[in-house]
């Protein structure tokens, strides 16, 4: 499989390249590019969510605990809680995430299991457009952008691993081929079953894609005529 600096690296770049395609087409704000570039890379870094503890799953576990509890910040901050009430809820967010959630995910799953697949592709894609969309009141545009950029970086994952399982020197296949893309885990259907219900759930959720639409015409329409 690739390193965690080819994961990165790739994703990076894939990222910035369709930002900056995005800022030049006039459909992505500039202020807003860095946070989609950010996205792509934590979607590159995903799928090892549920890897052993190194340092590189260490660094993605603290990652998606500040993004948990940035997002608490940003929805209660609004209310009228006491300053010290918000510190709490966040500290006692991010500590949930970082070593229980997170923990739970390394301890049930295995590696390149349901957490390398289209299917959880689309879970967290639509995660995070929900999110986007419902509890920090982003507009629908950038938050299908936001799940699209999570997605992108989450597949660019996908594709590199599997690319990997290819060792073209010696002209063979690994036995890691056809582990990292694929639809779902064949070999455990239960856990499959649930992130589809839980999937489906989300994409009932999700908020209109009429700008998504309107902004593909825009773009497709001058390249096709």
């Amino acid at each position: 499989m690739a390193n965690f600096k080819v994961h990165i690296g790739v994703a990076t770049g894939c990222s910035i390249v369709v930002t900056v395609i995005g800022v030049g087409l006039q459909f992505i704000d500039i202020q807003h590019a860095p946070w989609l570039i950010f996205l792509g890379i934590v979607g590159g870094m995903l799928p090892d969510v549920d890897a052993v503890n190194s340092r590189p799953v260490r660094l993605l576990y603290s990652i998606l605990a500040l993004l948990s509890a940035a997002t608490v910040l940003s929805i209660f901050k609004k209310y009228y809680v006491q300053s010290y009430q918000l510190l709490l809820l966040v500290v006692f967010v991010y500590c949930l995430t970082r070593y229980l959630v997170l923990a739970s995910i390394r301890k049930f799953t295995v590696h390149r299991g349901i957490f390398h697949s289209i299917l959880a592709l689309c879970f967290f894609s639509f995660a995070i457009i929900c999110v986007s969309y419902y509890f920090l009141e982003q507009n629908p545009l950038y938050a299908w952008l936001n799940g699209f950029f999570l997605g992108l970086g989450f597949l660019v994952h996908l594709i590199l691993d599997e690319m990997y399982s290819v060792d073209l020197a010696n002209r063979r296949i690994k036995k890691s081929f056809g582990t990292a893309l694929k639809l779902f885990n064949y070999k455990n259907i239960p856990s499959s079953l649930v992130m589809a219900i839980f999937t489906l759930l989300l994409y009932w959720f999700l908020p209109p894609a009429l700008p998504l639409l309107a902004l593909s015409e825009r773009i497709l329409v001058p390249l096709v005529f």
